[in-house]
């Protein structure tokens, strides 16, 4: 019998083989449709996807065959794979290389075979798209079009995998590089404003580190939701809320909501600098001598791509001597992030607590927006 010797670039093309990390997996719909597709366009029994190892022949996808994988022995396609683009053997038993395989002299004998070659970008073969009949025949100009079209389409598919996957472990890798440097950068700022002297010194920094944490936190959310330039809002804060939870005071609730609201990143960064300083405040400054309490945040969306957002305690309010609308760090922080939304801010102290309405028209895309929550 004769056997196929090795392709001249083996080691290349198994490696190349291998880099798809297709050997092995399970059985996949958009595979078994190809084979389905190829059998019935040729008028064949048997359709396979299979792909030429160091010892073996396996199967990803089959019809009619019943079998995954084959030795390299009996292997048609070893064969192939040493040829041009696309092979077609009218009667197997006239092909010296197959006239004594047992796979074609046996009864029912494949006697007939046709197969497209499945090949990287360099040009290196790693397996087939074949038919194959237990009758000698011959396919039409069309049908042989088809499986070259069927085996491009496979091999883009897999490339398309390996680009993807690819993609996700750089992603991956990005992700832990930017959380370990926002991390890094939070501690640093942090020893800087216990060793600061300046009150503006330690202003500066407190703000600075209000930003970093928001930039985390929506970091974590793009991640997470792969949102590229648009944020969904309601994920955002409610992992914001979830955060401040675990480290609220003994005796402080707090509730956040938030409508399903889609916002530009920038604008994500913005109100959630806000949340983070008004509710951090709330904690360390409303409610003195371990005194209970409730703090809120309430984000509404509006027509026209309004988001309205609401942050209150019920705590002991600004001191008088303060002018609520621009005294103590968290005003600034509002008033400078009501100038980067281009929004209303609306201050409230008094014997019931503290308020901080802001007001702003969200740039998302149309349909993405505030209105969105509206629908």
């Amino acid at each position: 019998m004769a056997i196929a010797r090795p392709h001249p670039r083996q080691d290349e093309r198994l490696r190349a083989l291998y880099s798809y990390e297709i050997l092995d997996t399970d059985r996949e719909k958009d595979f078994d449709d190809v084979v389905k597709l190829a059998a019935a366009t040729c008028g064949t029994a048997i359709s396979v996807v299979n792909f030429i190892d160091a010892d073996r022949q396996w199967f990803k996808a089959e019809t009619g065959l019943g079998v995954r994988e084959t030795p390299l022995e009996t292997s048609i396609c070893s064969h192939i794979i040493l040829e041009e683009e696309f092979v077609e053997i009218r009667d197997t038993l006239e092909d010296p290389r197959m006239v004594d395989n047992p796979l074609c002299c046996d009864e029912p004998g494949l006697r007939f075979y046709a197969g497209a070659l499945l090949r990287t970008d360099a040009g290196l073969p790693i397996g087939t798209l074949c038919v194959l009949d237990h009758e000698p025949r011959e396919l039409t100009a069309l049908q042989r079009d088809t499986l070259r079209v069927l085996a491009r389409q496979l091999m883009a598919q897999l490339e398309m995998r390996k680009t993807l996957k690819r993609a996700t472990l750089l992603r991956q890798e990005v992700d832990h590089r930017v959380k370990n440097s926002l991390q890094s950068l939070s501690s640093l700022i942090q020893i800087a404003n216990r060793r600061a002297r300046s009150d503006e010194t330690k202003t500066a920094l407190t703000t600075i580190d209000s930003r970093v944490q928001a930039v985390a936190k929506l970091h974590q959310e793009l991640y997470r939701t792969n949102a590229g330039p648009v944020v969904e809002l309601d994920r955002y804060v409610k992992n914001l809320g979830a955060h401040f939870r675990e480290i609220a005071p003994q005796d402080v609730t707090l509730d956040v909501t938030c409508d399903a609201l889609t916002v530009t990143s920038a604008e994500a960064v913005a109100v959630g600098t806000l949340i983070n300083e008004f509710i951090a405040n709330s904690f360390k400054h409303a409610f003195p001598g371990d005194r209970a309490g409730h703090v809120r945040v309430t984000i509404e969306g509006g027509p026209g791509n309004l988001v309205q957002i609401l942050c209150a305690d019920d705590g002991i309010g600004i001191p008088k001597e303060i002018d609520a609308s621009r005294g103590g760090l968290g005003m600034q922080i509002a008033a400078v992030i009501s100038s980067e939304l281009r929004g209303e801010l609306e201050v409230r102290s008094d014997e019931n607590g503290l308020s901080v309405g802001l007001d702003f028209t969200s740039e998302a895309p149309e349909g993405t927006g505030a209105a969105h929550a509206l629908l």
